[in-house]
C-alpha cells in the first residue's frame, strides 16, 4: 500500500508464501483497519492484519480457509467487507477446486498443467479469530475471479470479473445483486466494461457510484460511473501512480490521511 507520494504504509509479507498482493481494505466499527490480501499464487489461505492509523500495523495472521480441501488450486484476491446487516465481516475471494464445475473446466487459463475454473467462495467473522466455515458464495454458471460486494440501499451488489478465456476471451466485469451481502445473487448482467480488465474496486461519490478497474493490458486504470447498475458512463483521465495494481479504494478521514504525506 502506498499514499499519494508513493510511500508505503504497509508492513511486507511474513505469512503464508510471504507475497503480498491484491490487498483489500476496510473500516470497521470499531474504527481499525482491516486488511486481507493473497499470500501467494497457490496458498489456500489469505493474510489479515490491522491497525488504526495505516501506518502502524498488527502482527500478521494466516487463514487457511481450503486447508485439507482435495482438489483446491489456489485462493485469489480475497476482498473485505462489513456486513452492517448481520454486523460481521465478510471476505470473498475465488478459488479453482478441480473437478467441480465440469461444464466449465476447459474455458480457462492454463496453470500448473491445468486449467483455472474459478468461482467465488466466502467466509464471516465477528472478531478475527473465530471463522466460519468456507462457502461457495457465487456460481453465475461461469467462471469468476474479484468479487465486491456494496449495500445499494436495500440491496447489495456484486461486482465481478468474468474470467472466461475460451472459445473467445472475455475478462470483463459484470454484476449481479442480491437482497442482503451474503446472497444469494441472482444472474450475472452482461459486461459493462472492455474486456482485459480486472480488480474492480467501488466507491460511493455523492449520489454516483464509481467503479475503478486495472486495464492490465493497457497498463492503467479506468472507470465507470453510475447510479442504478444498470447504465454506467466511463470516467475519463483517471490518474493513479505508476505502477499501481489490484488494490482497494477507500475512504479515509484527513486526520489520518494527512500524515500518511508528511
Amino acid at each position: 500500500m502506498e499514499t499519494g507520494r508513493r510511500r508505503p504504509c504497509a508492513p511486507c509479507a511474513t505469512v503464508g508464501t510471504k507475497l503480498m498482493r491484491d490487498p483489500s481494505v476496510v473500516r470497521g466499527p470499531d474504527g481499525q483497519f482491516h486488511m486481507v490480501w493473497t499470500t501467494g499464487w497457490w496458498d489456500q489461505g489469505f493474510g489479515v492484519a490491522h491497525s488504526t492509523d495505516l501506518r502502524a500495523w498488527s502482527p500478521q495472521s494466516f487463514v487457511p480457509v481450503l486447508d485439507g480441501t482435495p482438489g483446491v488450486q489456489n485462493v485469489w484476491a480475497p476482498e473485505i467487507h462489513y456486513d452492517s446487516g448481520a454486523a460481521e465481516y465478510l471476505v470473498v475471494w475465488s478459488s479453482t477446486i478441480h473437478g467441480r464445475f465440469p461444464e466449465t473446466a476447459q474455458g480457462g487459463d492454463e496453470r500448473q498443467g491445468g486449467r483455472l475454473n474459478h468461482r467465488l467462495y466466502a467466509i464471516t467473522t465477528k472478531d478475527f479469530t473465530t471463522w466460519s466455515p468456507a462457502r461457495l458464495f457465487y456460481d453465475g454458471g461461469f467462471s469468476v475471479i474479484d468479487g465486491v460486494v456494496v449495500q445499494d440501499g436495500d440491496r447489495a451488489v456484486l461486482v465481478m470479473k468474468d474470467v472466461t478465456r475460451y472459445p473467445e476471451p472475455r475478462k470483463h466485469l459484470r454484476v449481479a445483486t442480491a437482497a442482503h451481502m451474503a446472497g444469494p445473487f441472482g444472474s450475472a448482467s452482461p459486461a459493462f466494461t472492455p474486456d482485459w480488465v480486472e480488480g474492480p474496486t467501488v466507491l460511493r461519490l455523492g449520489d454516483v457510484w464509481r467503479i475503478y478497474y486495472d486495464e492490465y493490458t493497457r497498463k492503467r486504470y479506468g472507470a465507470m460511473d453510475t447510479r442504478d447498475f444498470r447504465t454506467f458512463t466511463p470516467v475519463a483521465d483517471v490518474a493513479f501512480p505508476d505502477g499501481m495494481r489490484h488494490g482497494t479504494a477507500f475512504a479515509v478521514p484527513h486526520s489520518i490521511a494527512d500524515p500518511l504525506d508528511r
